[in-house]
């Protein structure tokens, strides 16, 4: 076969033979260090975006390379048909990490780790009595909880779910942060959980109001409902804790991990509290490549260095230097109404006469040597690898004004 190595010929690859659900910028990205990463033809781009909010230590990390080669060295795969040391060691890692945890189901991606969390939802709520009908799912308009047809019913946003009908059932959508309409919604006598993200990211990254989570768990607790709380992309150190909730002062029934839990290389987990930690038994679920030992290896590596002491106060202190870099731009260019978001997970709200310009501003990002992402049309969002230095998020803000004067036309 003939060897395709311009990075316009990768490109042309990727518009012959993927599935065109994707439009990424014209950019063969080659190789990272930190918060740095080199495309192709060897320009050099500071990353705050971590693809996704998944590179959370960064590109190149030392020990999670070690961890990786080292397991690939010993055994691949070897299915949940045998017991492999790594997937062991991270589940009873991450329940001793969560506080809340009592066993722990490992899979490939968020979405399926939401998947899960919705099944045993469903099964907890059999095994209680429930008929069908009184088996509701609550879930919150700007929610983002994935592209599965169960997780994108559950994702409370018309857009991803057009041409995807016949839905199913069991959903019903409010308004983010508003208790009364969730008191009005438990009084229904018909939900089973009430599923969310303590900061939306797709959203607009959005936090939870201060006492919103408190005031769900109180109403299920008095109406006999699970709480089920998304943390795939807020979780794992991205808002300064190791888990997004502990902020809130809230024990959840159920807690969905993935992004930053591998660090690029795919998992996720479900964790399960109490209430359903013996609900699934032997058939109930299952997946192939679910705690696949090399994925597991890295985790268990990323879980501890994203809960240490060093990278935690990181995250505080690069994000304050974030939002006051925001705050010196926006004093300049009055580009934002709101900069919002908790940790290394902010958005920058564009104003009206920006609305809708958040893709045509990450244009300008990438020409000014600047991997960004956008939460919707109208917000800009940073999460960067919660490890970025000084220098480089110094560098990383330069890059910024420069691509936000260019698209101001200054």
């Amino acid at each position: 076969m003939p060897q395709h190595d311009s990075p316009q010929s990768l490109i042309d690859l990727g518009k012959r033979y993927w599935l065109p659900v994707y439009k990424p910028r014209d950019v063969v990205l080659d190789h990272g260090k930190g918060a740095r990463v080199w495309d192709a033809e060897g320009r050099d781009f500071i990353d705050l975006g971590a693809g996704i909010a998944v590179n959370a230590l960064g590109h190149g990390e030392p020990d999670l390379l070690v961890a990786l080669t080292t397991q690939a060295g010993k055994l691949w795969h070897a299915s949940n048909v045998f017991w492999t040391e790594p997937p062991l060691r991270l589940a009873e890692e991450l329940v001793q990490a969560s506080g809340f945890a009592e066993r722990v189901f490992l899979c490939n991606s968020g979405a399926e780790a939401n998947e899960a969390a919705i099944k045993l939802v469903r099964k907890w709520a059999a095994a209680q009595g429930r008929a069908p009908e009184r088996r509701v799912i609550v879930t919150f308009k700007g929610s983002f909880h994935g592209r599965t047809l169960a997780t994108v019913t559950a994702t409370a946003q018309p857009k991803y779910q057009e041409g995807y009908e016949p839905l199913p059932g069991g959903f019903r959508y409010l308004d983010f942060n508003d208790a009364a309409a969730l008191e009005a919604a438990f009084a229904a006598g018909d939900v089973a959980a009430v599923m969310l993200e303590p900061v939306q990211g797709e959203g607009g990254v959005v936090p939870a109001a201060p006492g919103f989570l408190q005031r769900v768990r109180e109403l299920c607790d008095a109406h006999g409902a699970l709480l089920v709380l998304d943390e795939i992309q807020c979780g794992m150190g991205r808002t300064g804790a190791l888990f997004a909730h502990t902020h809130d002062h809230v024990q959840p029934d159920i807690v969905t991990l993935a992004k930053a839990l591998g660090c690029g290389f795919p998992i996720g987990a479900m964790l399960a509290g109490a209430k359903v930690a013996e609900v699934m038994q032997y058939g109930a679920h299952g997946t192939t490549f679910g705690g696949n030992p090399m994925a597991a290896a890295v985790a268990r590596v990323a879980l501890r260095k994203l809960g240490s002491t060093e990278v935690l106060a990181n995250v505080a202190r690069q994000a304050d230097a974030l939002r006051a870099g925001l705050a010196r731009i926006n004093g300049e260019l009055q580009l934002f109404d709101e900069v919002r978001g908790r940790g290394l997970m902010i958005g920058a709200v564009l104003n009206a006469a920006n609305k809708g310009k958040a893709g045509e501003i990450l244009d300008h990002a990438a020409a000014h040597g600047l991997l960004l992402l956008q939460a919707g049309p109208d917000v800009l969002r940073f999460v960067p690898p919660l490890t970025i230095s000084d220098e480089e998020l110094a560098e990383g803000l330069q890059r910024l004004r420069r691509a936000l004067i260019a698209y101001a036309g200054i």
